[in-house]
Order: structure tokens, then C-alpha cells, then sequence
């Protein structure tokens, strides 16, 4: 490690110390920012985190849906986000207007809101969820009928599993989505004996493809827990650094080199450092839009 990044490190620690701060870290980030992390996971995993662990301070190295979670369950501690333009793009197509415009359009649906949204649209939504629950948060609502928000692929993964009518928004992760169904068979000839792993926000042509269809969290379980050793991965290729040191032994193969979310590399070091002194960019949600939206929010938390 170069010694002017070991001497930012060192300052983190230092910051992180002095401020009581605990560093939440997405499974799609950089590598060095994946070493610094005091919690690393999925959505699901971070927002229990953000609710539960101690520390005055909360530094989100995600992107800003998943730091405005944090601060909604939070609402008395500085939430930062060291890369403050990192954003969603699947959260940014659909709006609080678009939302409660198709909710009169269905009134008698539930809204089922993937974390992956605003805050805005979250308090307009009835339970929120994420990769890793989304199918027992759609079975465990009363309604017959969902009004998925805003990923299009995993709502129609969630039909799937359940009887009741499933109402997708048109949105997508174009990382995901742009996962082919050539690409999967190409990964499949390259390495034939090798379990395919997708994330349910791809295709639905290329779920149907792959061995199983999981979460971040749930391709980690599955690859350290299997009796096979080769792997083809197919989500942003952020995780398989985290694969590669908890299950050293594992060979995991990307399903696509492309899979690449610009804006979870955007957190650096350097950044995470100048959050911690200057305790900005900080995430403020409105109160009375938070109220809303930790409803939602912990609805999906109060789920077993």
C-alpha cells in the first residue's frame, strides 16, 4: 500500500476515534474503501446498521439513497456522505409526483418501494424492501395487488413467488440490466462447472438462466457455504473483491467485466478523511417527509 494512503488511513482511524463515528460501507465499493469499513453489506444490512449500532457519527460510503436511509432512522446523528454526488439512477426515475399520481391510478394496491428510491418516494409508499427481502415483504402484505416501485426487474422477479398481482414501475439499474443472456451462456462455456449467481435486479431471460437469483448478501452466503468452488458472479463487480477475502479458496469469475456502477467508486479515501473534519457533506431529510418514510421503513424492519 503506498505510504501517502496508509497515512490517510491512519487519519481515519484517528478521525474516527475522535468523533465516535462508525463507517457503513456498501458491498459495491472500492476495495480501500472496503477495508476501512466497521460494517460492510447489502442495503438491508446497512440500514439495520444504521438503526441499531452506536456512534455519534454515521459515514455513508454508498450512494445517496442508502445515507438518506440512514438518516431517516437516525434522525439525531450527522449522517455523512463523503462522495455527495453519488447518487442512484434507478432511484431518480420515478418521483413523489409519479408515485402518487399511479397510486390513484391503482387504489386498492399496496405500495411495496425498493430502498433504492428517494425519500420522497418512500413516504409515499406503504413498506419499503430490499433485493434480499422483496419477496417476503410482497407475501406478507394483506393487499392482492402491488404497485412496485421503481425497479421493473425485481418486481417481476417477486411475481414469481407470489399469487398476488404484481404492478411494476419502469424503472431499472442500467448496471444489472445491461447483463445479457449471451453473456451468461459465454461465462457458462468459459467455465462450465462453475454455479451461476445473478442479482434479481437483472432480466428476467437472464435469471432464468442463472442457478439462483440473490442479493449481495445472499451470493456471499451461498458462495461460502457451497461445497463447490467455481463461481460466475453476476453483479457489480465491487463484491468480488469482499468474495475474495471471505472465502479465499472460492474461484469467482465476473458474468461481465461492463458491470460497473460509476457512482459507488466514487468514494475515496482522501474523502472519507475530509468528511470526518469538516463532518460534511451532510444528508438532512426534512421531518416530515423522514416521519413518513420511517414508517415504511420500519415496517420492513419489524418483518422476521
Amino acid at each position: 500500500m503506498p505510504t501517502d494512503q496508509q497515512e490517510i488511513i491512519e487519519e481515519i482511524k484517528r478521525l474516527k476515534a475522535e468523533r465516535n463515528a462508525i463507517i457503513l460501507v456498501h458491498n459495491y465499493q472500492p476495495a480501500e474503501i472496503q477495508d476501512i469499513a466497521d460494517i460492510l453489506g447489502d442495503s438491508l444490512e446497512l440500514a439495520r446498521a444504521a438503526a441499531t449500532m452506536d456512534g455519534e457519527v454515521i459515514v455513508f460510503c454508498g450512494v445517496d439513497f442508502m445515507a438518506e436511509t440512514a438518516a431517516i432512522l437516525s434522525p439525531r446523528k450527522p449522517v455523512l456522505l463523503p462522495a455527495g454526488d453519488s447518487c442512484c439512477p434507478m432511484a431518480d426515475m420515478i418521483t413523489a409526483e409519479n408515485l402518487q399520481k399511479a397510486k390513484k391510478d391503482h387504489p386498492g394496491a399496496a405500495v411495496v418501494c425498493y430502498v433504492n428510491s428517494s425519500a420522497e418516494v418512500k413516504a409515499e409508499s406503504d413498506i419499503c424492501c430490499t433485493s434480499s427481502n422483496a419477496v417476503k415483504v410482497v407475501n406478507a402484505l394483506d393487499e392482492d395487488e402491488i404497485l412496485f416501485v421503481p425497479d421493473r426487474n425485481l418486481g417481476r422477479y417477486c411475481q414469481r413467488f407470489t399469487k398476488k398481482k404484481v404492478i411494476p414501475w419502469d424503472g431499472y439499474c442500467y448496471v444489472h440490466d445491461r447483463i445479457t443472456p449471451a453473456q451468461v451462456l459465454a461465462a457458462k462455456r468459459a467455465h462450465p462447472n462453475a454455479i451461476v449467481l445473478v442479482h434479481p435486479e437483472c432480466r428476467p431471460e437472464v435469471i432464468d438462466l442463472a442457478d439462483y437469483a440473490v442479493s449481495t448478501s445472499g451470493m456471499i452466503q451461498e458462495v461460502c457455504s457451497s461445497k463447490t468452488d467455481d463461481f460466475i458472479i453476476g453483479t457489480e463487480t465491487g463484491i468480488l473483491y469482499r468474495l475474495k477475502k471471505d472465502c479465499p479458496k472460492k474461484q469467482c469469475y465476473p458474468l461481465a467485466e461492463s458491470a460497473f456502477c460509476r457512482d459507488m467508486k466514487k468514494t475515496s479515501l482522501a474523502m472519507v478523511r475530509d468528511s470526518l473534519v469538516t463532518l460534511t457533506p451532510r444528508i438532512v431529510v426534512p421531518d416530515e417527509i423522514a416521519a413518513r418514510a420511517r414508517c415504511a421503513i420500519e415496517r420492513m424492519l419489524a418483518l422476521p
